[in-house]
């Protein structure tokens, strides 16, 4: 099936970019192109205008500043899964660029587009809410910051506002004595994530300091496990506190998605599964 008609612009700076969405109320933005096309061809998705940001070499980028890691919302899932400086800073981002899609999306998809499209089998939302990133969001009125755990309001839903365009993700650098994972449940045809669970684990004198667990695909966005993280401080990382843990993962999935092929009961089962996994092998990487 073909697109309705629509125009097309291919700004040459961010200032024309966000000039040009504030111009047309229903203009989408287009970067990877993996989510939005399909929608349009099926027609789910008619914008009257895109605004084509590949272009804007700017958003493109990775590098380190006092100790944060700053990715531009351009820049590839491929591109982050072999960067050294990520690996190095922030492994745990690497593992789930390195595990999105296949290589053709892992080389084309963004990990701006991931975000701001929002999908809830989408792995890097997961992940940058375990990270606590800050996401930064450009208009034609200035810029501002939106911490991860309010950019996700629900499904398919960001806090980014019309006219705003997503320009740079920040996470703090972590090393020594601090180890993530993140491990999902790869949907046979799509590869995206029919449950997806970050674990960030801080060890101290042999006891859980900072404890961060996220699930994603379960619900329409991603939620953190409080009573589980609560569960875990100070407490040694060891088999029985990580089961105690998962058991706890079902309180945090109030609203599980169910479909026609993992209903909410497995997803539920999965995460706990999945977080009992990643928090060992976080916990080792620690």
């Amino acid at each position: 099936m073909y697109a309705a008609p629509f125009e097309y612009h291919r700004p040459k700076t961010l200032a024309e970019a966000t000039e040009l969405l504030n111009r047309h109320q229903d203009a989408k933005i287009l970067a990877g192109g993996h989510s939005l096309l399909p929608a349009m061809k099926l027609r789910v998705a008619s914008p009257a205008v895109l605004v084509d940001i590949g272009g804007l070499s700017m958003l493109r980028g990775i590098k380190i500043s006092d100790g944060r890691l700053l990715i531009g919302a351009l820049t590839t899932h491929a591109e982050i899964a072999a960067s050294e400086a990520v690996r190095s800073s922030c492994p745990i981002l690497a593992e789930a660029a390195a595990q999105i899609g296949d290589l053709q999306v892992r080389n084309r998809g963004t990990i701006g587009g991931s975000l701001a499209h929002a999908d809830p089998a989408a792995d890097f939302p997961t992940v940058i809410t375990a990270l606590k990133a800050q996401l930064s969001a450009t208009s034609g009125k200035g810029e501002r910051s939106i911490e991860a755990g309010d950019f996700f309001v629900d499904l398919l839903t960001t806090a980014l506002q019309p006219g705003e365009i997503l320009t740079t993700i920040s996470v703090p650098v972590y090393g020594k004595g601090t180890g993530g994972a993140y491990l999902k449940h790869r949907h046979p045809a799509s590869s995206y994530a029919v449950v997806g669970v970050a674990a960030l684990l801080e060890l101290k004198a042999g006891k859980c300091e900072l404890v961060r667990l996220v699930i994603g695909g379960a619900t329409p966005k991603p939620v953190r496990a409080a009573a589980a993280e609560k569960l875990l401080q100070g407490r040694a990382p060891e088999p029985d506190a990580f089961a105690a843990a998962a058991e706890k993962i079902a309180d945090a999935i109030r609203e599980p998605i169910s479909d026609l092929y993992a209903s909410a009961d497995y997803r539920k089962h999965l995460a706990a599964v999945l977080t009992r996994r990643a928090l060992a092998r976080a916990a080792e990487r620690a």
